[in-house]
């Protein structure tokens, strides 16, 4: 039961770690200005469904889809990261993407699979760090609990997403404008990071 505790706890920090709820609040904010309440709630929902639904089906069959399709470790995280440091890039400067533009009369709710769902929420990280932690054991309840940890952090996502307006306007816009920033580049160094451990780790298969 020790273990089984030891385990869960370790699987929550790692899975806190890459997606924190209070550094994604911003994000979502930027992400989702000027929609009204209902399309954020829509879109939160959308967001970590879809986010769940990805990274529980890598712990399920992640290997075989890599092996399926070829995917290796190094690949995915030099493409994860550029997408990561796109995103970051772009809330540095303070501009809508055009895979994540809200448009003015009709919101494209699409931003809530790229790049909220993946790869804000169930990005290379997430997925890497989930896979690794099934690679690592072979008990079929070690693997649940996964999968269950990893829901309890989608739920304390969709909460900070919930909430984020609310608390937006406690601490006020210039604040969420700095920490937005922020977050663009801790996010932007997070993909670069990324990129040179994929690159890394070709290197050393090369060798």
């Amino acid at each position: 039961m020790n273990d089984l505790l030891t385990f869960a706890i370790s699987v929550f920090t790692g899975f806190f770690a890459i997606m924190n709820p209070i550094s994604n609040m911003p994000i979502f904010l930027t992400l989702t200005e000027g929609a009204d309440k209902e399309t954020k709630q829509r879109i939160n929902l959308k967001a970590v469904l879809v986010a769940f639904i990805i990274v529980t089906t890598f712990v399920l069959v992640g290997n075989y889809i890599f092996d399926l399709f070829g995917i290796t470790i190094p690949a995915f995280k030099i493409t994860g990261g550029i997408l990561i440091f796109f995103v970051g890039f772009e809330m540095l400067q303070s501009k809508k993407s055009n895979i994540k533009r809200l448009k003015t009369v009709n919101y494209d709710e699409n931003i809530a699979i790229s790049p909220l769902a993946i790869p804000i929420l169930a990005g290379p990280g997430t997925i890497v760090t989930a896979t690794n932690f099934v690679a690592n054991t072979t008990s079929y309840l070690n693997i649940a609990v996964i999968i269950v940890v990893f829901a309890l952090m989608c739920f304390l996502n969709y909460l900070a997403f919930s909430m984020s307006e609310f608390i937006a306007k406690k601490i006020g816009d210039n604040v969420i404008s700095v920490i937005g920033k922020l977050m663009g580049l801790i996010i932007a160094i997070i993909g670069t990071s990324m990129i040179i451990q994929g690159l890394k780790l070709t290197f050393d298969v090369l060798n």
